[in-house]
Formats: C-alpha cells, structure tokens, sequence
C-alpha cells in the first residue's frame, strides 16, 4: 500500500544503499592517499634510523604488509596487528620528556576556543575525520563478521540471541578502550608538537620524518629516536588497516566474496584490490606530493564521507528487516543522530567558508 510503513521503510534503505556506494569510492580514494602517506613516512623514518634510500623502504615496507595480509593465518595476523598498537606508547613517552605545560594543556583541552577562519575550520573537519574515521566502519563490522565466520562455536547474533547481551557488551568495551586510547595518544601527539616544535617555530612541517628529525636538536636524540620508531610501528599498524578496510567496503558494495581468513584463490577481487590499493600507495610516494598534506587532505574526505555513510548506518540500525531485535535503543539512537549532526554541521560550515 503507498505510504505503508514497509514501503517507506524500502525506500529509506534504497537512498541508503545509494548514498553508500558513493561513500565506497570516497572512502577507497581516502584510504590510498593516506595509505600512501604513511608508507612514505615509514620509509623516511627508518632511513633516519638506519641511512639508506628512503623509497627502497617504502617498497619494502608496502610488499611485507601485502604478503602478511594475503598469506598468513588469519588468528596469527590478527595478534601480530594487536602488538603493533604497543607501538603507540611511544608518542606517550615522547611527551613525558619533554618540558610541557600541562597545566595550561588541561585547561585548553576542556576549555576549548573557536575561531571562525577557514583555516580552523578545515581543521577541526580534519580532526573528526580521523576520529570519526569512515574505515572504522568497515574494518570493525568485517572483523566481527570474519570472527564469527572461522569460529565454529560463533553464531549469528540473529540465529542466537541469547548470546547478545555478552557479544554486544563486549563490542561496547572494545569500542570504548579503542576510541578512548586513540583520542589519548593523539591529545599527546598534539602536546608533543606543540611543546618542541611549535614553541620553536617550527610550523612548517612536510614529512613526519621531518617532524622526527627537528626533534633531535630540542629533545635530544632518545626523544627523536623513540618518535621516529612510533613512526614505524603505527605504520606497520595503518597500512594493512587500510588496505583491508578499502577492500572490504568495495567488495561488499560489489557482492564479493570477502575475508582475510579466507584462502587467496577463493576471494581473489578482494586480495587483489588489497595489492593494487597498495601498489597506487607506493606510486604516491614516487610523485611529488607533500605527505603531510596528503595525511591531512585524506583527513578532510574522511571528515566528508563520514557523514553519508554516518546517516546511511543511522538509518540501517533502525530497520527491523535489517536488525532484527536489535535495533538501536533511544540512548544510542540520539546519541548517533547528533554525532552524525555535529558532523555534518562542521562539513557544511567548511564549504560555506570556503
């Protein structure tokens, strides 16, 4: 009947999956930059480790990320990517040695200044784009969904609810601790910068290697070693992240058979776009572009693509033909809505300064 609930149900999830493809191609653009990106600046830390050609690292870098992600055990490649994250503590202990006035930190940091210039604008876009950051959404979706897949004793949430309430406590906890120490080691990321470089005059920053090494000569060479490490290790973290992210949002818009824990052959597109995802990264590092300001820009578009993909995910979890049971509850429901605002309120105000 027109104008029955199922209808306008139908047709939210069209505009839905509509909205979604475009958000695919965003994303997999967003993601090669930024894969690109940090290849480029992994290269360049460790030839400041070690010497020798940055590129060559590069190579390096980006050909072990691939073969790990398309020939390793599943469970294995899993816990090698969870102990990389330790590589994050060393953005924590930069800014422990380092002289920093963390009263004055903590007041800006929960009072917060707003400058209407577009410049800050953009920022504050990019910022959420990487907080909010629309390959989150795939990669934690596809992890559960592969999880459940190789764990015979996994069931369907939809076939088993009974096991919600401990499955979907545990997801909560995960997101919980993964956005709540990301958001911490990028507050100190920021204070590290702000108390070396910044009080230098140094803002003028176009590699993270370049950041590294402009450490040496104001925190000594422990500090510039130990950043220039971090480096390395949330790289080794991002890339295969990245990669994987970019093709199973692809592979799902497309209907592929998608999933690391499955054998090469038998997704082939999937493992392939993971290789050319990162082959165009290597090629990015062998044009002149600006890495940081490929970082940046990438953190932009996430900043753009997330809110489609934000109303699109809004609008699925309130399907019944899609959740089942567990559509979203009021508490989350608003949560989401107004999250997904803020969002596009920031991306609009960025084009209307422009």
């Amino acid at each position: 009947m027109a104008g029955s609930p199922s209808n306008d149900d139908a047709t939210a999830v069209i505009l839905a999956a509509s909205s979604s493809q475009l958000g695919v191609l965003l994303l997999l653009a967003a993601n090669t930059i930024n894969l690109g990106a940090d290849l480029g600046a992994m290269g360049e830390a460790l030839r400041l480790l070690i010497g020798g050609p940055a590129h060559l690292y590069v190579v390096a870098f980006a050909v072990g990320c691939v073969l790990l992600e398309i020939f390793s055990r599943y469970a294995r490649y899993v816990e090698i990517l969870k102990w990389t994250t330790l590589s994050l503590l060393s953005y924590v202990a930069t800014a422990l040695v380092v002289d920093v006035p963390w009263r004055e930190v903590a007041y800006h940091t929960f009072v917060p200044s707003f400058i209407w210039q577009k410049d800050y604008i953009v920022t504050i876009v990019a910022v959420l784009g990487t907080t909010i950051t629309p390959y989150c959404f795939f990669w934690q979706s596809s992890q559960e969904a592969e999880d459940e897949r190789i764990d015979s004793a996994a069931h369907p949430l939809l076939e088993a609810p009974e096991e919600a309430s401990a499955e979907i406590g545990r997801i909560r906890l995960d997101t919980y601790l993964g956005m709540g120490l990301s958001n911490l080691i990028s507050l100190f990321i920021i204070v590290t910068t702000a108390a070396t470089l910044h009080v230098h005059g140094i803002t003028d920053i176009q590699s993270s290697a370049q950041a590294a090494e402009a450490l040496r000569p104001i925190a000594g060479v422990f500090t510039f070693a130990v950043f220039a490490a971090g480096i390395i290790g949330i790289g080794l973290l991002a890339v295969p992240v990245l990669a994987g992210s970019a093709a199973y949002a692809l592979g799902e818009a497309l209907g592929w058979t998608t999933g690391l824990g499955r054998q090469p052959l038998k997704a082939k597109a999937f493992y392939a776009t993971i290789a050319v995802a990162t082959v165009v990264g290597i090629l990015i590092n062998f044009v002149d572009i600006d890495p940081i300001k490929a970082l940046f820009w990438a953190a932009v578009l996430n900043g753009v693509v997330a809110v489609p993909l934000m109303v699109v995910i809004m609008i699925m979890a309130m399907q019944e033909r899609v959740m089942g049971k567990f559509t979203l509850p009021r508490p989350l429901w608003a949560m989401g809505w107004l999250s997904t605002a803020v969002m596009a309120v920031a991306v609009a105000i960025m084009f209307a300064t422009w």
